[in-house]
């Protein structure tokens, strides 16, 4: 095929994604606060990237979008949120795990935000130094999906799900937007941060990781803004929602060999995932233990999913997802 052809066969292709998967008609990108989608272009077959601005942030967020299986009916949304560094570096979904493969075959819009690292996708109480200004509740909850249900065909059933530090988020956002999601899968989090313990790893991961001030985020240590934004303190907040939430012991497991497929590289990356996932893990264990404990005292169902093994690593969060999407899936009400 000449070249030229084969060049404008491809770009129709690619026009007649966008056009299948953007729904909405001129004008209906903008929310009532000022929030809007502002650029869209085509990624691949399956995926579009907005450009959205965020009035809280004031800045644009650039959001991936992958269509569902069947882009001409409408669909669930599965906000899937990366972990401490916000999809801004290697550490994200697509590099590391098949997932969105294993999501392509089914009836749900993925969302992934690329932003936000190490703000535990949270309103912080004050502009930081470092990180900037971070109003990432509002942005999950208030400001992109009135903008994803404008701009696409959706069911109005949205799930959301995440790791490691976002795994406390996705506990995080349901409770402080009632009736938003349906479904919340949880990988490797510390639903616990307002007690010391709990504090300490959140510190770990914004001060130690990510240079920030966590005194910016929710406060001095004292400062009633921890146990508001608490996951374990408010787990009633829970109830009503298809709840999968997992982790490992700390333990290497199958995936923690030498140069494997989802290890870190050369020695010093075997000895990170092996000392400190290994640590980080077992620390997130203990918090999912008490979680168990927390939602049983309180009568409310959830699958917990805890191996006998592994450290905190993408191995580990892709074979979780696998397993929770049946309980994702029961709450966008679409087949498993």
């Amino acid at each position: 095929m000449n070249r030229n052809i084969l060049r404008t066969s491809v770009l129709a292709a690619v026009a007649s994604v966008v056009a299948a998967v953007l729904a909405a008609a001129p004008g209906a990108a903008d929310a009532p606060d000022g929030s809007a989608v502002t650029g869209t272009w085509p990624v691949n077959a399956n995926t579009v990237q907005l450009r959205v601005h965020s009035a809280a942030m004031n800045t644009n967020i650039m959001v991936n979008v992958q269509r569902p299986a069947d882009p001409k009916a409408p669909a669930g949304v599965l906000y899937l949120l990366n972990g401490g560094g916000g999809g801004q570096d290697s550490a994200t979904w697509q590099r590391n795990t098949d997932v969105q493969r294993f999501l392509s075959g089914k009836q749900v819009i993925v969302v992934q935000p690329v932003g936000g690292r190490w703000s535990y996708y949270t309103d912080w109480r004050a502009r930081d130094p470092k990180l900037g200004l971070y109003k990432w509740k509002t942005f999950l909850t208030a400001e992109l999906p009135p903008l994803i249900a404008a701009n696409f065909a959706t069911t109005g059933a949205n799930a959301v799900a995440g790791l490691s530090t976002s795994g406390t988020s996705v506990l995080q956002l349901p409770i402080a937007k009632p009736g938003l999601y349906r479904a919340v899968a949880a990988y490797s989090g510390c639903a616990q941060i307002s007690d010391p313990i709990g504090r300490e790893f959140v510190k770990l991961a914004v001060e130690d990781w990510g240079g920030g001030d966590t005194v910016n985020m929710y406060g001095p240590d004292d400062d009633p803004m921890w146990a508001a934004n608490d996951p374990y303190v408010h787990a009633a907040g829970l109830r009503g929602l298809k709840l999968f939430v997992s982790s490992g012991s700390g333990i290497p497991g199958m995936y923690d060999t030498y140069n494997g497929p989802h290890m870190l590289p050369g020695v010093s990356g075997y000895a990170d995932q092996m000392v400190i996932g290994g640590v980080i893990e077992a620390a997130v264990n203990w918090c999912t233990h008490n979680l168990r404990t927390r939602l049983g005292q309180l009568g409310i169902p959830a699958t917990f999913d805890f191996e006998p093994a592994g450290t905190h690593s993408w191995g580990y969060w892709q074979d979780a997802l696998k397993r929770s999407w049946p309980v994702l899936a029961a709450g966008l009400g679409v087949p498993a």
